[in-house]
Order: structure tokens, then C-alpha cells, then sequence
């Protein structure tokens, strides 16, 4: 044996599939919180609220439909989020120019001057580079996401913005 390979260290196991999922969930839940609380920090709204002035900048007028399929969001979920930035005067909803049954939504002078000063919205990041995978990556990864969530029994949990407090439901009188 050469003193070269008797210095060689053998190679560490490799993780086995379950930890390797779990890991790579905890650092997405932990780099979208701890943007989410930076934001919050330095911006006083939401990460789900900065993701959603973000797409409504690249493209202001936007339906409530569309701004939903723009985030990759259920439009029940998204239009919670929506109702907090109308309220905290950030976005406007107006009679669209062409149907006034539809409503558009733009932002404010206000909308535009937080944007100005605000990060990045981490969930775009983590869009993008989902979008950077091949689509036969990108169609397994969701397939093996939603199988993990059926065979551990939450798949009928409703998907929501992350990290956005979620209105609770009024129970019948």
C-alpha cells in the first residue's frame, strides 16, 4: 500500500433519501422564513405580500385571476392577500378599462415606493429555479411532493401563501 492511499479517507455514506428530503425541505422553510421575517423586519408586510406587489409591478392591471396564476396560487388565497395590500393602501382595485364587471388591480404611489426599498421576494428565487429545472425534473419533483403528502395523510391540506395568517372561517350559527 502506497502512503498516499493509506492517508485516503473512505468516502462518508451517502444520506439516505428520507434524510436528504427532509433536509432540503428544512432549508427552503428555513431561508423562506427567515427572508419572510426580514421583510417584515424592513418592509412592514409579508413575504407572501412582497411576492405579490412584485408580480403585480412586472405587470400592473392585472385581474385578481391573474395575479393568482402569476404567483402559482390559488386565487381564494391570494385574494386575502390582496385584500390586506388594498387595505394597507398599497394596491388599488379599479373598474378594468374594457369590462367594468372586472376588477384590476394596480399599485399605488405608496406600493411603488416600498418596492422601491424591498428585497427580492425569496419565493420568486425559489420559482425560478424550479423553472431552471428540465420540465421531467419539474414534473417529478411535484409528482414526488404530492405522493409524500398522500402517504402521510395531508394531502387534502389547502396550500396557502407562505408564512401569510390564513382567515379563519366563522363557524355557523
Amino acid at each position: 500500500m502506497s502512503p498516499a492511499s493509506a492517508r485516503r479517507r473512505p468516502a462518508p455514506p451517502v444520506p439516505a433519501p428520507d434524510a436528504r428530503a427532509l433536509d432540503a425541505l428544512r432549508r427552503m422553510v428555513r431561508v423562506l422564513r427567515s427572508s419572510s421575517r426580514a421583510v417584515e423586519r424592513d418592509s412592514g408586510i409579508s413575504g407572501a405580500q412582497l411576492f405579490v406587489l412584485r408580480r403585480l409591478a412586472a405587470e400592473p392591471g392585472q385581474s385578481l385571476n391573474e395575479v393568482a396564476a402569476a404567483t402559482l396560487t390559488h386565487q381564494s388565497t391570494v385574494s386575502e392577500v390582496v385584500a390586506r395590500l388594498v387595505a394597507r393602501r398599497l394596491v388599488s382595485r379599479r373598474p378594468a378599462p374594457d369590462d367594468a364587471r372586472r376588477l384590476t388591480l394596480s399599485l399605488t404611489t405608496r406600493g411603488r415606493t416600498l418596492l422601491r426599498r424591498a428585497p427580492r421576494a425569496i419565493q420568486a428565487v425559489l420559482v425560478d429555479g424550479f423553472g431552471r429545472l428540465p420540465i421531467r425534473q419539474q414534473r417529478a419533483l411535484a409528482d414526488g411532493l404530492e405522493a409524500w403528502l398522500a402517504a402521510a395523510g395531508l394531502a387534502e391540506v389547502p396550500a396557502t401563501m407562505f408564512f401569510e395568517p390564513v382567515r379563519r372561517s366563522r363557524a355557523p350559527r
